[in-house]
């Protein structure tokens, strides 16, 4: 398995390695890397081949104070309230707030999804297994005022010119 480099990464771990144990000086390891100066010194200083993270060391909100954020988080998870629901009742309190820096907000803290509940999702059953050259087809019936039509489920008739089979209605 490779190495996955990102779009602007100019060495890999093996060069970045070779250049750390290297006693050449900047200019010939840049020459013969073919990099700058520049970038052979941050690998020479370094104690580790790995690439830093890129971005803030601690993230933090641009529109929210530190106040703010932490009513967010006491409030959604006191309530256990889904993202829409706590955005409508935290806005009045902070009139700034917008859907995405509350989820924003949420991640940070890791709590932007709620738990799941047993019993929430129905349960999942598996099709009876029928024998080979067994088709099932599926119907619909529908009533309107004089007749009963119906329907097959396997989408592929349009609805607008239906095979559909009809009889009067009992």
């Amino acid at each position: 398995m490779g190495q996955v480099l990102h779009s602007s990464a100019t060495t890999t771990e093996a060069v970045r390695g070779a250049i750390q144990h290297s006693q050449e000086s900047l200019r010939v390891l840049s020459k013969r890397y073919g990099i700058k100066q520049k970038t052979v010194g941050k690998w020479k200083k370094r104690s580790s081949t790995a690439d830093l993270k890129t971005g803030p060391k601690e993230p933090k909100s641009t529109i929210l104070s530190v106040e703010e954020e932490a009513v967010i988080v006491a409030y959604c998870r006191h309530t256990s309230l889904p993202l829409d629901d706590c955005l409508y009742a935290l806005q009045p309190t902070i009139p700034h707030l917008t859907r995405s820096s509350l989820h924003r907000g949420l991640q940070r803290h890791d709590i932007s999804r709620l738990p799941d509940v047993e019993g929430d999702k129905p349960v999942k059953k598996k099709f009876k297994a029928y024998p080979i050259c067994y088709f099932r087809i599926d119907i619909a019936e529908t009533q309107t005022a004089g007749s009963i039509s119906l329907w097959p489920l396997n989408g592929l008739p349009s609805l607008r010119s239906p095979r559909a089979v009809s009889k009067p209605a009992r």
